[in-house]
């Protein structure tokens, strides 16, 4: 018998699919199909009206969680970029190139191309969306179509079918119906697709054509200079300390102490002043200072000027105890300080060059505030001099104590290590001549003398000094096996300031010193060396192109594909160039990709650079001081040294000390905090006291977490960041692959730099 009828809620007979409703979070369904259930068929599977509605319910529940997570994202990063910008605005930022003429100039291009680029990506999608994209224009169709069907009429009859053959072409080169050529959008369109082929691509493919020749040449160059490089290595080319026969026996350690070394026959110990630039300082000074001051060499011979430009009291009082602690330890040490910082750096180092004792003195070396030389580093370079009556400079390499701080200090390392290992070290051994770095070298002050000495034109005197003694025909000497160690920057804002001094500053010397190259009696081929290789190609092509080509072309021809740049261009040269840049720092291999995207990053503060120097525009003779944090060498860099020169009797005086400068800066802290001004109205009294403390055997505490500074906001980083992204987006509607990841990462790279998340900035 047949089960007696039941309401619908509480049949016995089970019909649709069972559904279990778990109220956690998140919700979730489980279909039940298990034994007892009947047979699933058509009316079996019909959802019941009850647990439908659940169903749809629960999902809705999942959607709206879905919202809101996706709105509480965007929410909250859009209060991270407002609280960025607004400490971006609060920043104590020091001038750079964005507030001059050049730098907002630049911006607001930058800013025009975004909004162009972001137009006619929303024009193109529209355009892909309704198929217009398959339209040619008419240089590529045989003609209008209404005047080949005139001109049909006079051929014969099987010919008459040929406009309907038209329009039987294959997807990609189809002709669209009259009613699909129809309102002003399309027309505006096809419009736009004559123009771009006539004009912008023609325009776009010759500026590219110019760009890669500069680029081909530039990587030959590249490559001429790595395989000289490689030559040096297999012969074991390297400047050699010559040794006259007149030179006889060697001075004793202790003798050399004693002053007895005159430089006839016995050992070369010239006079040698050592000069030591800086400007507010606090954090290296002091372990400049203790290395300098610890150098191997007579003492009756070497005098040391620790040039003071600082305009910070505090920092002017703790280098002046620092010069007085190590001059009442015998050192001849003297301190220099300028009411006027006129001419920067070649100011100082001019106004030092000026003392009537200089003239005492045959040779002069300079050490930045960050530089720490081994004490044996007058002896591997002074005595290149000897004999050598044309060598004017001695360059030794530099060596970094941060090198592997952060990413920024790795890729810097890269540039770095190829600049000294390959452009420097061939250019030495094949022309005698290079750019002087600035610091970490020894000068025949003759040759400064007869070179004009220092001049405050530039913000490189470094490379103008180095170029007019070129002229004059004294021949440069780099070292390559001499390191001392130094620090690199290690946010990104102090290493863009570096950067836009280092390539405004050649081209600012380009235009000065152009006219003295011509007149100068150097050979010809030495003549075209400078201006051709020297200049134009390493400091002002290379910059124009890497901009040029990877930052606005390659973005255009995504809207323009007419001009569509080769494969090789965007990704196998580079990449080859990258892995040549990257060999004298083999472990720095992983980051081959990372270097090429952050080199084409820096290419916008190097062209604007360039630019702003070229044409005296902005901020082309503006000098910012690099920030540093204070690294200093390792306790196993020390202990290794030690064991190096064990071999060597020293005196007690020439062991290396490690200085208290954190405990200096400590002490005058808390000084500061209770507000004792009564006690420092005497500055006198100041410095004594300091030089007390100083003297004193003092521990400095481990210092708390640095304190870092409000990350800034970059501008035309971050504008480049969303046209390269933009032009990403527009590269999926072309179907480019290796083109949308190129421009892909390379934009998250520009974004990274934009917002300030490379490297790290320290107060």
């Amino acid at each position: 018998m047949a089960p007696p009828p039941s309401s619908w809620w509480g049949s016995d007979e089970q019909r649709g699919t069972p559904v279990v409703v778990k109220m956690d979070n998140p919700y979730s369904l489980v279909e039940i199909d298990g034994p007892g259930m009947p047979p699933s068929d058509n009316k079996a599977r019909g959802k019941n009206a009850k647990q439908f509605t659940w169903v749809l319910l629960l999902r809705a529940h999942r959607a709206v969680g879905c919202v809101a997570w996706l709105a509480a994202g965007f929410w909250g990063v859009l209060g991270a970029v407002n609280r960025r910008v607004r400490r971006s605005r609060d920043a104590d930022a020091e001038p750079d190139a964005e507030a001059s003429g050049r730098g907002r100039a630049m911006l607001r291009f930058l800013r025009a191309l975004l909004l162009l680029s972001l137009a006619m990506l929303a024009f193109e999608t529209v355009a892909h969306l309704k198929g217009w994209h398959d339209y040619f224009p008419e240089q590529y169709l045989p003609g209008n179509l209404q005047e080949l069907e005139e001109q049909l009429q006079h051929l014969p009859e099987q010919l008459r079918h040929l406009p309907e053959n038209l329009r039987q072409l294959p997807d990609h080169l189809r002709v669209p119906e009259r009613r699909e050529i129809q309102g002003w959008l399309h027309a505006a369109y096809v419009a736009w697709l004559d123009f771009r082929v006539d004009y912008i691509a023609w325009a776009i493919q010759k500026l590219s054509t110019f760009c890669i020749l500069l680029f081909m040449v530039q990587s030959v160059d590249r490559i001429v200079q790595c395989l000289a490089c490689f030559w040096i290595k297999i012969r074991g080319i390297r400047p050699r300390i010559p040794k006259p026969a007149s030179r006889g026996r060697k001075k004793k350690p202790q003798d050399v102490e004693n002053g007895d070394g005159d430089g006839d026959g016995d050992g070369y110990f010239p006079m040698v002043l050592v000069q030591m630039p800086m400007c507010n300082e606090k954090e290296v000074y002091e372990t400049s200072i203790s290395h300098v001051c610890q150098m191997d060499w007579p003492r009756e011979r070497l005098l040391i000027q620790v040039l003071d430009d600082s305009d910070d009291e505090v920092c002017q009082m703790l280098i002046k105890a620092e010069v007085t602690k190590w001059s009442q330890r015998g050192v001849n040490i003297i301190y220099r300080h300028r009411l006027s910082r006129t001419g920067y750096k070649a100011g100082n180092l001019k106004s030092a060059m000026n003392c009537d004792y200089v003239q005492d003195y045959e040779f002069v070396a300079i050490f930045d505030a960050d530089f720490q030389p081994n004490p044996d580093f007058l002896k591997l370079t002074v005595p290149h001099f000897e004999g050598n009556p044309e060598l004017g400079l001695v360059q030794a390499r530099w060596s970094f104590v941060n090198k592997d701080e952060n990413l920024l200090t790795r890729l810097q390392n890269i540039n770095l290590c190829f600049h000294f290992e390959v452009e420097q070290q061939v250019n030495g051994v094949y022309l005698n001549f290079f750019g002087f770095n600035g610091t970490a070298g020894v000068w025949r002050i003759k040759a400064l003398e007869d070179s004009g000495g220092w001049m405050e034109r530039t913000t490189v005197e470094d490379m103008d000094i180095a170029v007019r003694a070129h002229l004059n025909g004294w021949k440069f000497i780099f070292l390559n096996d001499v390191k001392v160690l130094c620090e690199l920057p290690e946010s990104y804002e102090a290493y863009r300031k570096q950067q836009h001094r280092w390539h405004s500053g050649p081209m600012q010397l380009f235009r000065l010193c152009l006219p003295a190259v011509f007149k100068s009696k150097i050979p010809f081929w030495k003549k075209a060396n400078l201006v051709m290789l020297f200049f134009l190609l390493r400091k002002l092509v290379l910059p124009f192109y890497s901009f040029t080509l990877f930052c606005v072309i390659l973005p255009l021809t995504m809207f323009v594909p007419e001009a569509e740049l080769p494969i090789w261009v965007i990704c196998y040269i580079p990449v080859l160039m990258s892995i040549l840049n990257i060999l004298p720092a083999p472990k720095s291999f992983p980051f081959v990709i990372p270097y090429l995207l952050f080199e084409n990053t820096m290419s916008v503060t190097k062209f604007n650079a360039m630019v702003s120097g070229l044409f005296q525009l902005g901020s082309s003779y503006e000098w910012i001081v690099t920030k540093k944090a204070g690294r200093t060498s390792s306790e196993s860099d020390i202990l290794a040294l030690a064991e190096a020169d064990a071999h060597a009797p020293r005196p007690p005086a020439a062991k290396l000390v490690r200085g208290v400068s954190e405990g200096g800066l400590q002490e005058w802290g808390k000084l500061r905090e209770q507000e004792l001004a009564a006690e420092w109205a005497n500055k006198e009294d100041a410095a004594a006291a300091l030089a007390a403390a100083a003297a004193a055997p003092a521990t400095p505490k481990k210092s708390s977490k640095a304190k870092k500074k409000p990350n800034r906001i970059f501008k035309k980083e971050l504008a480049l960041a969303f046209l390269l992204l933009t032009a990403a987006t527009r590269s999926l509607l072309s179907k480019q692959g290796l083109h949308f990841y190129f421009l892909l990462f390379q934009g998250v790279t520009f974004l990274a730099v934009g917002l300030d998340l490379i490297g790290e900035q320290v107060s």
